[in-house]
């Protein structure tokens, strides 16, 4: 199973700048593979929707959008393995896993995973994978939220450009209240294959990957990617 997790920006925010949506398309291993993007986080925002169309217009792939609201397919367990890479956009991480539960889409892009297609996504759809992220989905200050625990530990997006990402998630984890895990600033991703980090990519200057232990922040080594 391959995850690239994406702490912020991304092709819906930076249409322009598209290094690690390459770099996700690249893990597939296919010459023009099938994406589907996912835009349940943020209620299918025709607005992102557009955005992430014209983004991926522009990239060796074909793609689809999968919406619950009305389905691509009777069976979307189905539709959902026929991709080579999953790509969750941002919004309310709690909101899309109560959705994905009760329409069996966690199952199915678990199957899909496990069958090799590749999983990614920024903001929600970076902490969607882990047991537990630092989300803002309840209005008012971030809590951690349960999530679907295919990569183990926590994770906290947009960890240079939210100012109380930083201090909430760190004080979470040294306090115990959520496990050890990751926190990428906007424009920074990890790569996991088969639950184990195996590298961390950028496309902006300055962004970094960080893990976070016990009063304990490490950053961790970034690869900047071509642009």
């Amino acid at each position: 199973m391959q995850i690239l997790a994406i702490g912020g920006a991304g092709f819906s925010m930076e249409p322009d700048k598209l290094a690690l949506e390459r770099y996700a398309l690249s893990l597939t291993g296919q010459d023009r593979p099938r994406v589907c993007f996912i835009p349940t986080a943020s209620g299918e925002s025709p607005e992102l929707i557009a955005r992430v169309s014209a983004a991926l217009d522009t990239l060796p792939c074909e793609y689809t959008v999968l919406s619950l609201f009305t389905p691509n397919s009777k069976n979307l367990r189905e539709f959902v393995c026929s991709h080579d890479l999953l790509y969750v956009g941002g919004g309310n991480t709690k909101s899309m896993l109560c959705l994905w539960r009760e329409w069996g889409i966690d199952q199915a892009i678990k199957d899909a995973a496990e069958n090799g297609a590749v999983l990614a996504g920024v903001s929600a759809g970076m902490i969607c994978w882990f047991e537990q992220g630092v989300t803002d989905s309840i209005p008012g200050e971030l809590n951690p939220l349960p999530c679907l625990g295919f990569l183990p530990g926590s994770a906290c997006p947009h960890y240079d450009s939210e100012p109380q990402r930083r201090p909430v998630f760190t004080r979470l984890v040294s306090d115990g209240v959520m496990p050890p895990g990751y926190a990428a600033d906007d424009g920074a991703a990890l790569h996991f294959r088969d639950g184990k980090l195996v590298r961390c990519v950028a496309s902006r200057p300055a962004a970094e990957a960080f893990w976070i232990g016990k009063d304990k922040e490490e950053p961790l080594p970034t690869d900047r990617l071509p642009t």
